[in-house]
């Protein structure tokens, strides 16, 4: 397996490997702490107090663990006994079951005009239509061009006709009936 990307960022490494993009944690271990003293936590979870290093690497070293600087900002730093693999295996498995989880939700934008022609609106319809089965919001914009901002009664009706044919499939998020530049805007998202 060929490594193409490797990025450094304080705190993560990110490696991409083909498509996957795994994220490893790292936190200073062992010998990378450069503080004199630390505040030490046990394998347990137990607070021992605050030790010099070399105390809690040989308390550490003694347990056959790895000493782990767990908050570097504190003063002094937060070091913890425990066993660094599997820190990161779990912190990797949260980070994907997170990843997992998150759902991704577009907005797409269908333009009108007030003078939209019957097949062109039937055609736009039936996209919002696709686009909200998708699980997409759309965001229905109805521009003006020159002397069409005058009439707002024209766009406010197609407004109200998008809304009454759509009322089986869409909820109406936000609608501004007043023009904002040269356009009328109305957000929907599926029922």
């Amino acid at each position: 397996m060929k490594l193409k990307i490797v990025t450094f960022v304080w705190g993560n490494l990110n490696i991409k490997a083909g498509k996957k993009n795994k994220l490893i944690h790292l936190n200073r271990i062992n010998n990378e702490i450069f503080s004199k003293k630390i505040r030490l936590i046990d394998f347990y979870g137990k607070l021992i107090g605050i030790v010099p290093l070399n105390q809690g690497l040989k308390q550490a070293e003694g347990m056959g663990f790895d000493l782990v600087e767990i908050s570097p900002n504190s003063t002094p730093p937060v070091c913890r006994i425990m066993d660094y693999g599997k820190f990161v295996y779990e912190k990797n498995k949260s980070f994907k079951e997170h990843k997992k989880k998150q759902k991704v939700i577009q907005i797409k934008e269908i333009k009108f005009r007030p003078n939209t022609d019957e097949g062109d609106y039937k055609i736009k319809l039936r996209n919002i239509i696709r686009f909200l089965n998708h699980g997409n919001k759309v965001k229905i914009t109805l521009r003006f061009r020159g002397r069409e901002t005058i009439h707002h009664n024209i766009a406010r009706k197609v407004l109200y006709r998008i809304r009454d044919d759509l009322i089986d499939f869409a909820i109406i998020e936000s609608i501004s009936t007043k023009v904002e530049g040269r356009q009328m805007n109305m957000i929907i998202y599926k029922r």
